[in-house]
């Protein structure tokens, strides 16, 4: 009977040991998806996105060239201060500060645009209805527990690259 006994408890020991190990293992097994890499995939050749790529790039050239003017009246500040000149110097001053506060207000309104541009891109519920189709897919082939998106990562504090699914999402959605 004790052998009985003690046979019974070494095999529960042995099944409960394989059944927390696998349970363990399916809890810890998750991936993570850069959904903005899949967004900028998916929409690639979209006129939008083109059109969004577009003003970001004109709102950047222009940022950089009252960058370049800003130097070029600090340049010419200093010239004049090193000559003594301080009524054109403080002229440059004037001219330095309105152009800087325009820059501000520029980069304030383009800013807000382009947010209102991109939040425009991302409210197209056919493409996340397919996103997610595809990621549940992915993520029950693979075993995974959890899959958590790039977007919102204030809570990852690190992660193995292996876990990045984003390649699949991105293949299995034909692009």
């Amino acid at each position: 009977m004790k052998n009985i006994i003690r046979k019974l408890f070494i095999a529960s020991v042995f099944v409960l040991c394989g059944t927390a190990g696998a349970f363990a293992q399916q809890i810890t097994k998750f991936a993570v998806v850069d959904t903005s890499r899949v967004y900028q995939s998916y929409y690639r050749d979209s006129v939008q996105v083109r059109n969004y790529e577009r003003k970001k790039q004109e709102f950047q050239d222009e940022v950089n060239r009252i960058t370049e003017e800003l130097q070029q009246l600090h340049d010419r500040q200093l010239e004049y201060e090193r000559k003594d000149d301080d009524v054109n110097a403080l002229k440059m001053q004037t001219q330095i500060t309105k152009r800087t506060e325009y820059l501000r207000e520029y980069i304030n309104a383009k800013n807000a645009e382009l947010e209102a541009l991109k939040a425009s891109l991302g409210d197209n519920d056919e493409f996340y209805q397919k996103l997610y189709e595809v990621i549940e897919k992915i993520a029950e082939g693979g075993g995974y527990s959890m899959v958590l998106s790039l977007q919102q990562s204030n809570s990852i504090l690190w992660y193995s690259p292996s876990v990045d699914i984003t390649d699949d999402v991105i293949r299995q959605l034909g692009l």
